[in-house]
């Protein structure tokens, strides 16, 4: 038997957002279905070199395919080691024997991913007219959260903060070449947020960057960054006054944004609406007026990583891209 190997830039010429947003629709519907073994994610906070590791596994048994994702975050990669600051590989496993059928690098397949998840939740869960996005953060999964709104909201300007003005300077380029819209770099994180219909977090903080006080009646937020203990972008008085919305409640009371506010006391489990897969079942309901905050708590989850991964190996294979070994 072979084993199909796909560098970055075998996934490149394979991945778009379009697909990305069909697969994790995909993926959210089979994790609320019980269609997913998904066991609890691995994580190893190395300080030393200022990165973290994740390990995310996952079977779907509608595709009987097991993926193994490692992705790590190394923040002083790019000067350090001219290496970018996320990098991940998947194995994707045939769930009937076991035997790799695709080993591929992951970098892109997480970012489109999770890229993918805040664009669905805006779908979902924006208010129809939203116009003005904002954003924390000006890193890859900036410009991918944008990419994956842009496919869902007509939006026609986006304000953007970040504690370095090279980053913000590069994203604003970025996007405006990207998107042909208005980009705004903000000297504070209140300035960015304040007028804004969508608010996406992208950053690795350990303290709040937006506050309750900063947000408007109708505001849909995606909370991307917080996706372990000690991290967190949002002030938790925000959950007070918001329907909340997340990806997994067992990840996310743990290692979500969320698990700030459940800790501080401001709101309980209880107080979660829905897991973004029941909406899109039709067993809950997405947004009910135009002043209501809404939240989406993504911590990103293995049957994303699994759908999307599964996605690419099929293309792959349909296209003759990669190339194969014998590991047996």
């Amino acid at each position: 038997m072979e084993t199909l190997i796909l560098s970055k830039q075998d996934v490149s010429k394979l991945i778009n957002m379009k697909d990305a947003i069909a697969s994790v629709e995909q993926a959210y519907k089979a994790y609320c279905s019980d269609q997913v073994i998904q066991p609890p994610i691995v994580s190893i906070d190395d300080a030393e070199h200022n990165g973290e590791i994740d390990i995310k596994t996952c079977y779907s048994k509608s595709e009987a395919l097991v993926s193994i994702k490692c992705a790590s975050g190394y923040w002083d990669n790019p000067k350090r080691y001219n290496m970018p600051t996320l990098l991940a590989t998947i194995i994707l496993l045939d769930g009937k024997n076991g035997y790799p059928l695709c080993i591929m690098d992951g970098s892109l397949i997480t970012s489109y991913r999770t890229g993918a998840a805040g664009g669905l939740s805006a779908r979902l869960l924006a208010k129809k007219d939203s116009k003005k996005v904002a954003v924390i953060g000006a890193g890859n999964q900036a410009r991918l959260q944008i990419k994956a709104i842009s496919e869902v909201v007509n939006i026609e300007s986006v304000s953007v903060w970040d504690t370095c003005k090279e980053f913000m300077n590069a994203y604003k380029n970025d996007i405006s070449a990207l998107l042909n819209v208005s980009v705004e770099t903000c000297g504070t994180s209140k300035e960015a947020v304040m007028d804004a219909d969508i608010i996406v977090t992208t950053t690795p903080s350990r303290k709040m960057l937006v506050m309750n006080e900063w947000v408007k009646s109708g505001t849909h937020i995606i909370a991307i960054g917080a996706d372990m203990k000690g991290k967190q972008e949002i002030d938790p008085k925000i959950f007070c006054r918001s329907k909340i919305y997340v990806d997994s409640v067992a990840q996310c009371v743990e290692r979500g944004e969320i698990q700030n506010a459940i800790e501080t006391g401001d709101i309980e489990i209880s107080d979660i609406y829905a897991e973004l897969g029941e909406v899109l079942l039709g067993n809950k309901e997405a947004r009910t007026n135009e002043s209501e905050v809404t939240i989406f708590d993504s911590t990103g989850m293995g049957i994303q990583d699994n759908t999307l991964a599964a996605l690419i190996y099929q293309k792959a294979l349909s296209s003759n891209v990669g190339t194969t070994i014998k590991l047996l």
